[in-house]
């Protein structure tokens, strides 16, 4: 056995493919497979920053890329990176990490891998809201993001309230959810008819999901606002995987199963309406980011970590793709609409093939 200490911290290898690490007097245990998955993630995310900051009609190598994040470069160079595409490769991992963090705690919560904010409605009803702001209030990014909080909140109570009778149950929440957004996917469709020509096509450029035109100013407000919501889901996550066991099992060791559920959609859906604020509803890297971190590290439960790391990977990828791998550049949410179609006829052709 192997140990490497530092100060009052260690990683120590252990049977059983896990390792254990200790802070303070405090321990716990981590698959050895997930730190290897995590370590490749965090790698992945680094070269595709790397590219995303050199890559376009100023093209700079990855090393003058480096060299300006280390401080050096020309002027040019230094405006061209840090000026304006830091903060859309910033927005791509953070907020991909946001969605996919929301993902995973639906998931968790109503035990269903096709549970996702986007799927139930919480992304159209953040969208709603912004709409709202748009046509009867303004157009700045605080009514923004305000609007796109209230109305994702709204969505959420709408379908507990439509799905709650006889107790909150997995597969009733995705079907109301799914009602619910049919319903506001129309409304949406009303307010945009309802506005001038200028504001519609920011709106539905914005509706499909896009990293385009963002400044450094929402990206990091998004940031501040998110990270409490973390803190928060860090105090929890040890009760999200009690829940994991049953409500019985945590009842047994003393774990409001109700109240944790609760805190962790409210989480999910102000992470949601933060994200959407910011770049839109952007679809399918909530329902697909966490069940591919949870095959790719092969465990028997969700881990918020990895979900966050392959959210921020997927959604920083398909940015990449979206600007250079096609003809002409799209709104990054139509790849990852044509990526999450893939996933889910796969999940779907699978989940067939277990239950014959």
């Amino acid at each position: 056995m192997t140990s490497t200490r530092a100060g009052s911290r260690s990683l120590v290898p252990v049977g059983y493919g896990r390792y254990t690490v200790s802070i303070g007097d405090g321990s716990w245990f981590v698959r050895r497979r997930s730190v290897h998955v995590a370590i490749a993630a965090l790698g992945a995310i680094l070269v595709l920053g790397v590219l995303s900051l050199g890559l376009g009609t100023y093209a700079l190598t990855p090393a003058e890329v480096l060299r300006v994040l280390a401080g050096g470069g020309e002027g040019i160079d230094r405006t061209v990176v840090l000026e304006w595409r830091l903060p859309r490769t910033v927005a791509a991992i953070v907020l991909g990490g946001f969605l996919a963090v929301a993902g995973a705690l639906f998931q968790t919560v109503t035990r269903n891998p096709l549970a996702s904010p986007d799927v139930i409605g919480l992304s159209n009803g953040a969208f709603t809201g912004m709409l709202v702001t748009v046509v009867f209030v303004s157009g700045s990014w605080p009514a923004l993001t305000l609007g796109a909080v209230l109305g994702g909140l709204a969505a959420a109570a709408a379908i507990w309230l439509l799905a709650s009778r006889d107790g909150v149950q997995g597969f009733r929440l995705i079907v109301v959810g799914i009602g619910v957004s049919a319903l506001l996917a129309s409304v949406n469709t009303w307010l945009l008819l309802q506005v001038e020509l200028e504001t519609a096509m920011f709106a539905s450029a914005w509706g499909a999901g896009t990293l385009n035109g963002l400044t450094a100013t929402p990206v990091l407000a998004a940031i501040l606002t998110g990270l409490p919501l973390l803190a928060v889901l860090i105090v929890l996550a040890a009760r999200l995987r009690i829940l994991d066991l049953g409500d019985d099992a945590a009842t047994a060791v003393g774990v409001n199963a109700g109240r944790v559920r609760t805190w962790a959609l409210l989480i999910g859906v102000l992470l949601v309406s933060i994200s959407t604020a910011v770049i839109g509803p952007v679809a399918f890297i909530a329902l697909a980011a966490p069940q591919i971190a949870r095959r790719a590290a092969r465990s028997p439960s969700l881990s918020v970590t990895l979900s966050a790391l392959f959210g921020g990977g997927l959604l920083l990828a398909s940015d990449l793709v979206a600007q250079h791998a096609l003809p002409v550049s799209l709104p990054t949410g139509v790849v990852t609409v044509s990526v999450g179609g893939l996933y889910l006829v796969t999940v779907i052709v699978l989940e067939i093939r277990r239950r014959a």
